[in-house]
């Protein structure tokens, strides 16, 4: 009996042992599953269709850069066609869809280009449903690019930029995945030493582009360090060249409002010294079609180069009932404009074209630097100067594009006053650190050597009488006498480096954030700070007699 108990003891013994063996097996198996699920990568496959989207019949994905875009590309034939509207935000501007005569128009330097559109697919431009589309050669033709087809689903993937890019190289053979995590679906492999482009670090990982259109995050482990780098290009482009003059520019506008004015240059300029450009009023836009109202005067001319100045004429969009955006966007009207200006330079002697172009609403934009570019083609080929006013930059200002502006015209003027007007609240016209700003910004987008500060030769006088706030726009000396009559003695303003006066009568305060020698000579010292082009005044008539020896003393100073 006692042999048989011990022999159960044992056989209960090792079944507690194999029990025990298999739990324990069983929970080394399943932290193993836990180890293998956590962290061992997936090597699931992206599906492409999922990740790219499924293009409709004839259309294809769009890669633009590191984008995946909403629009798609077409497809005819062997031809991939772009959508007008992404090659113009994204790749080039200049491809301008004349909607009138139902085609592209390129401006080059020397030459616009016309490129008409079918409804075939079969040509360059392409117009379907409605919508306009460019072939891709024609992109290519005068834009910076490298495509890549794909199929499965189909696409393009289009590369363009190739200056300061943010690159990283792969350190060791990896893969791409579709969201940073080893266990998100792989969307491509990427070999050791190849190039991605450096999107943005996260903890662990980084968002890349592959060359050939995946976006996706990879290891930041196995990246080397991100470095900017310029890809090697030999896509030639023609390039703009300009009507620089060797010194500063010194210019002044004079306002011309009848024929008969043109014959007080003399009286005008009787005590005016060291100034080289004179821009007259003469132009000015009659009706939609482009025909231009004309004060202009040879005889003008000719005393103005008997005095050393050069004549660059001004034409302006000024008359109110006058729509800009439909005339600008009419392809005749644009070319009347033109070709009135070039004409008659030609038979009065103007030496360049001002082009003052006010309050453009933003549909107007793209239609207004059209016009800038057709009429700098014409310019250039009759070696006129073309400068262009604009105003201070602000937000709402900014599709006037002072970049793609400077890229076609000689000058671009920053109309540096009307920091406070007509209707706005009482303040200064043109205060120190608002224009200074104003060049600052203007420097962001536009070359020095071909940026001018125009600066006011006027001030407003403000009125508050009940709360009620009025101004009207004086002159210096103007000025002048008013304080005097009142018996004002103006305060230097540090903070807007002008003197300022103030004084009661009749119930009403009267203001005035003065413009003489003083505060000019500080806005005069930002040339040679910025290294800017020079200076431009509004206008002749409302200074004072100091003003022109104290601008040449400050204009060149180092």
């Amino acid at each position: 009996m006692r042999k048989s108990s011990t022999t159960q003891r044992r056989k209960q013994l090792v079944s507690i042992m194999v029990v025990g063996i298999l739990i324990l097996v069983l929970a080394v198996a399943g932290i193993g599953i836990h180890i293998i699920s956590k962290y061992i990568p997936s090597k699931e496959q992206m599906n492409l269709t999922e990740y790219y989207g499924q293009p409709a019949e004839g259309e294809m994905v769009l890669v633009l850069g590191t984008d995946i875009m909403e629009e798609r590309a077409l497809k005819s034939g062997d031809q991939i066609y772009l959508p007008q509207d992404i090659v113009s935000t994204y790749l080039n501007q200049r491809y301008y869809w004349d909607s009138g005569n139902q085609q592209i128009l390129y401006a080059t330097p020397s030459s616009l280009e016309k490129f008409p559109a079918s409804e075939a697919g079969d040509g360059e431009v392409w117009v379907r449903d409605g919508k306009v589309y460019l072939s891709l050669s024609l992109v290519q033709k005068y834009t910076d690019l490298d495509f890549y087809e794909y199929q499965e689903p189909a696409r393009v993937v289009i590369r363009h930029e190739f200056t300061g890019v943010n690159v990283a190289t792969v350190k060791k053979d990896t893969s791409i995945r579709y969201r940073g995590g080893i266990k998100s679906p792989v969307l491509t492999e990427v070999k050791k030493g190849d190039t991605l482009i450096y999107m943005q670090a996260l903890e662990d990982w980084v968002q890349v582009s592959t060359m050939d259109g995946y976006i996706g995050y990879v290891q930041k482990k196995v990246l080397s360090d991100m470095e900017t780098t310029d890809f090697e290009r030999d896509f030639e482009k023609e390039d703009y060249t300009y009507l620089i003059m060797e010194d500063k520019v010194n210019m002044t506008w004079h306002q011309i409002t009848n024929t008969d004015a043109n014959a007080y240059l003399g009286d005008m300029t009787a005590n005016v010294s060291g100034l080289n450009v004179i821009s007259p009023t003469w132009f000015y836009i009659q009706d939609t079609a482009g025909n231009l109202g004309d004060l202009s005067s040879a005889d003008y001319v000719a005393q103005a180069h008997q005095k050393g100045l050069k004549v660059w004429g001004l034409v302006d969009n000024f008359t109110a009932e006058i729509s800009t955006t439909e005339t600008l966007s009419q392809l005749s009207s644009r070319q009347n404009i033109i070709q009135y200006l070039i004409q008659r330079a030609a038979e009065i002697g103007m030496d360049g074209i001002n082009v003052d172009f006010e309050t453009l609403s933003e549909d107007a934009g793209p239609h207004f630097l059209e016009f800038l570019r057709e009429l700098s083609i014409e310019c250039h080929k009759n070696n006129l100067v073309l400068s262009v006013d604009n105003p201070v930059p602000e937000d709402f200002t900014s599709h006037y594009d002072r970049r793609e502006q400077g890229l076609v015209v000689d000058y671009v003027v920053i109309m540096g006053y009307d920091e406070h007007y007509v209707g706005s609240e009482a303040g200064s016209v043109a205060s120190l650190p608002w224009v200074e700003q104003g060049v600052e910004d203007t420097l962001k987008e536009v070359p020095a050597q071909r940026t001018v500060l125009a600066v006011p030769f006027y001030t407003r006088l403000w009125k508050t009488t009940g709360g009620a706030v009025t101004s009207e726009a004086i002159g210096m000396s103007e000025t002048q006498r008013i304080l005097t009559e009142n018996q004002v003695e103006p305060v230097w303003d540090g903070s807007v480096g002008q003197n300022y006066a103030e004084f009661e009568k009749d119930n009403t305060t009267y203001q005035i954030w003065i413009e003489d020698a003083q505060s000019l000579a500080e806005k005069v010292k930002l040339i040679p700070k910025y290294d800017l082009a020079g200076i431009a005044q509004w206008r002749l008539g409302f200074e004072s007699s100091d003003i022109w020896s104290m601008i040449s003393e400050n204009l060149n100073k180092s």
